[in-house]
């Protein structure tokens, strides 16, 4: 049996943030007005030798109790209920920059000041983390904000509807890296690298999980470039063994999360041939994802959790306290990878690689809070990532968009964590959004003009 992992060190070296108050709106009126809105095969095979399968183990798994609610009198939980006495979380991470907010609310002691007994687990991948999830071994995880609808769809997954987005992340942030070799395809042209891609026996490509946001991201990509993606090796690899996979010459690009990108350049290994804020602006990524079992037995925990990550994510969108915090998240037990590596990317300065030269992307780098606008969990979302699903020939039938989006995200916690940080909640949970690669506008409410779009 794995044995337990150690708590990491909380450190209190860094500055606190200041709270800076927002109005709030109603919540009932924004409930009511928010519900009167309206097995995909891997492509090329198996896995890349260091890549990992369904069956990968979390990294460093902990015991867990046998769940049962533990409650005390008073009304300190959501909506009046009793507050739990279970306080215990323990909270998986991947390696990757945009587990920051996750990761910095423990440094900072964010969690600690709402009296949470929080423990941060890395996890050795995207299939493990789903599995900790589902089986009870972790409580809450930084995720890809789709893996819960790739499981629905029965993508990444056999069906299951037993995970919950409690809050958005992050937006930007990820990039499509190129293999030297690729270095003609330049910039973001899509022509140029269309011709490459056509002229190559089935280049092999990466992205991180089946129906994630890497594979979203990397395939819309693909048809953009008029490539059609099964004459494709597309295979699965773990975030931090993207770069040991390019350079060994396994995959000659991939698409994944920082740092992952900035060390294939700072190695001379490959270039950033597009960012994913090219593809689409202000784009989810990372979710704070939990249990409905979670949800059912501690909703408080589950709140006080998401209070702690707005706070840490406001924090974090000072780019001053970014750069502090790129010291603290490069740290082995951490996104292990260098600091300078972390550093230019979440402050906006991004070194591309090949002749690209660099390149600013301030206000449209990773962004953690942008005043919540980043952190509300729209429905909308989830209306694309299943449209992408059927559009993009993953499958023939999807869940039904809305009953998904309603059962899966927690807009009532939501409302009440933002409410209780002062914090705004936008009204465009359902509002149309233009992606910036192929100039389309999405209209959640038009589901099937998009999922049959071609």
């Amino acid at each position: 049996m794995p044995g337990a992992q150690p708590r990491i060190d909380r450190r209190e070296t860094l500055p606190r943030p200041a709270v800076r108050n927002f109005a709030g709106v109603n919540r009932r009126g924004f409930l009511k007005s928010i519900g009167a809105a309206a097995t995909l095969p891997v492509l090329g095979g198996g896995l890349a030798a260091c890549g990992s399968s369904d069956s990968d183990d979390v990294s460093a798994r902990t015991s867990q109790g046998d769940g049962a609610p533990t409650t005390t009198a008073g009304s300190n939980g959501p909506s009046g209920t009793s507050r739990s006495t279970n306080r215990e979380v323990k909270v998986g991470f991947i390696a990757l920059t945009d587990a920051a907010s996750v990761i910095m609310a423990f440094e900072n002691g964010d969690y600690a000041d709402r009296d949470l007994d929080v423990s941060v687990l890395k996890q050795a991948s995207w299939p493990a983390t789903r599995d900790a999830l589902l089986n009870g071994d972790i409580d809450m995880a930084h995720c890809l904000f789709s893996m819960p609808t790739s499981l629905a769809s029965g993508i990444g997954g056999t069906g299951e509807r037993d995970l919950r987005i409690a809050m958005m992340l992050n937006n930007n942030g990820q990039a499509i890296t190129l293999s030297n070799e690729f270095a003609d395809a330049g910039y973001a042209d899509l022509d140029a690298v269309g011709e490459i891609l056509r002229s190559r026996s089935a280049p092999s490509l990466a992205m991180t999980f089946p129906g994630g946001t890497h594979d979203l991201w990397l395939r819309y990509w693909i048809q953009a470039t008029g490539t059609d993606a099964t004459t494709l090796s597309i295979q699965p690899i773990p975030p931090p063994q993207m770069v040991q996979n390019m350079a060994s010459g396994t995959v000659q690009g991939y698409c994944v999360g920082e740092p992952w990108g900035a060390v294939a350049v700072s190695q001379d290994i490959g270039f950033t041939h597009i960012t994913t804020q090219d593809i689409w602006r202000n784009h989810p990524e990372k979710a704070l994802v939990t249990t409905a079992r979670m949800v059912e037995e501690r909703p408080d925990v589950v709140r006080d959790m998401i209070q702690s990550v707005l706070v840490s994510s406001r924090w974090l969108d000072d780019l001053d306290n970014r750069a502090a915090a790129a010291d603290v998240i490069g740290q082995e037990q951490y996104v292990n990878a260098p600091p300078n590596d972390i550093r230019g990317r979440l402050t906006g300065v991004y070194e591309m690689g090949a002749s690209i030269g660099r390149r600013d992307f301030e206000v449209e780098q990773m962004q953690f809070h942008r005043d919540g606008l980043t952190n509300f969990p729209r429905r909308s979302y989830v209306f694309w990532a299943l449209a992408q699903y059927r559009r993009l020939g993953y499958v023939d039938d999807v869940p039904d968009p809305g009953d998904l989006a309603d059962e899966m995200i927690l807009t009532d916690l939501y409302v009440e964590a933002a409410e209780a940080e002062g914090v705004d909640l936008p009204d465009d949970d359902m509002a149309a959004f233009d992606v910036l690669l192929d100039d389309v506008s999405f209209d959640p409410t038009d589901f099937d003009a998009e999922a049959t779009r071609t």
